[in-house]
């Protein structure tokens, strides 16, 4: 029986409908807010209006990176539908086609949502149901291994006070609310992370500075410092109890989440440059056929047949981590293969494709140069290419993190 590699029908026209937005409303503005670091793209107002307004009728299923809840309970909610990952993967990918930075940049849209999609309670998910979460991990010095986070909560009667600094925090100084990972016990190690969500102007919480970057300038980076800044202990997501046996488990419900999210990012970006490229090539006279074997082509058109081989594959990859989790079924395996691929491919394919168009790639003529930069970022939040790599080297071998570091 033939294996049908094409979008599930049923998303087509969500696909569709995003696909315009991003050469629409997108593509127009992206070197603009390129070039505006920091300068809120006020565009995206609008358009969260509108996805706002696609979501209540029920038009967008699953639509956008604020990530889906994947529990037994999930459909009795009524709020998720199985699918519901692939409309989110399928749908992200094609605004990346139009901007990574500005996706980032979209309210109600940050990956701290994926976050409380993950892991909060009932009373939680409709407590913060419409919130723009970003989410503060990254500590000065801890580098990829989230599981050596210094940041502490500390609880004191009704309230955790939590106090440390988090670096790089997509959408820091515009999401009106933080997920901040902390320690409830750091002799405890891993099990002791928790996540907490601080809403905007609560005291003891500053942003520190915005960070100036290679790509993705549209979206602020920010660093947040915690002086004593107290939370309600109801804002701890999930279960505040520590289960040494669960170890990591919960925290790391988040990353199967948003892994796929940012898979998708990267493949969205590599189509962009891949299609801009082959118009390039053939206005330039390059013959790619589909027909011929790779060896007998130009280089030119083997490089290009070679690119589009690596993007399918970091493709499969994600729309399989996304189906496993919409069918829950274990997909962190998946979910680190789809980011480890798609990461390293997007970078590949968006500098391969400056270089294949020469100094129209290198210039600011085209958004070639602007998605080589945009892409690099995809390869390394939410865990670098070697955190991935050790983590399926983990889950092939049935290995523990103590026992492959």
């Amino acid at each position: 029986m033939a294996i049908n590699l094409d979008d599930p029908r049923k998303f087509r026209t969500l696909t569709d409908q995003a696909h315009q937005v991003a050469m629409n409303m997108l593509r127009p503005i992206s070197r603009k807010y390129d070039r505006a670091e920091h300068e809120y793209p006020r565009e995206l107002d609008m358009l969260a209006a509108m996805i706002d307004g696609l979501s209540e009728s029920g038009a967008s299923e699953g639509a956008g990176a604020a990530g889906v809840r994947r529990d037994d309970k999930a459909e009795e909610r009524g709020g998720v539908k199985n699918g519901a990952n692939l409309a989110s993967v399928m749908s992200i990918a094609e605004m990346c086609w139009g901007d990574v930075g500005l996706l980032l940049s979209m309210p109600r849209q940050g990956l701290g949502n994926s976050a409380i999609a993950s892991v909060a309670d009932d009373e939680q998910l409709e407590r913060f149901a419409g919130v723009w979460a970003g989410m503060a991990i990254t500590e000065p010095g801890v580098g990829s291994d989230s599981a050596n986070i210094t940041t502490t909560a500390v609880l004191d009667g009704d309230e955790y006070v939590i106090n440390g600094e988090k670096i790089y925090v997509t959408a820091g100084d515009r999401a009106d609310h933080i997920v901040v990972w902390a320690t409830l016990d750091r002799s405890l190690g891993r099990a002791a992370i928790k996540s907490f969500v601080v809403p905007k102007g609560t005291p003891g919480m500053r942003v520190d500075r915005l960070e100036h970057k290679l790509g993705i300038r549209a979206s602020d980076t920010a660093t947040i410092i915690f002086e004593d800044c107290r939370v309600p202990k109801e804002n701890l997501l999930g279960s505040p109890e520590i289960d040494t046996k669960q170890g990591f488990a919960g925290a790391m419900a988040t990353f199967d989440n948003t892994r796929p999210l940012v898979a998708s990012m990267a493949v969205g970006c590599a189509k962009a440059a891949l299609d801009l490229t082959r118009d390039l090539l053939e206005q330039a006279g390059v013959t790619i056929d589909y027909d011929r074997p790779a060896h007998v082509q130009s280089a030119a058109a083997a490089k290009f047949l070679q690119m589009e081989a690596d993007w399918e594959g970091a493709r499969l990859l994600m729309l399989q981590a996304a189906w496993k989790a919409d069918n829950r079924e274990p997909n962190s395996l998946e979910a680190s293969m789809a980011k480890a691929k798609a990461g390293r491919v997007g970078s590949d394919i968006t500098l391969s494709c400056v270089e294949l168009a020469g100094s129209v790639g290198y210039s600011e003529a085209e958004l070639l140069e602007k998605w080589s930069r945009d892409s690099k970022i995809l390869d390394i939040f939410e865990g670098t290419q070697q955190i991935q790599q050790l983590i399926v080297a983990r889950r092939v071998l049935g290995l523990t993190s103590a026992e492959l570091r």
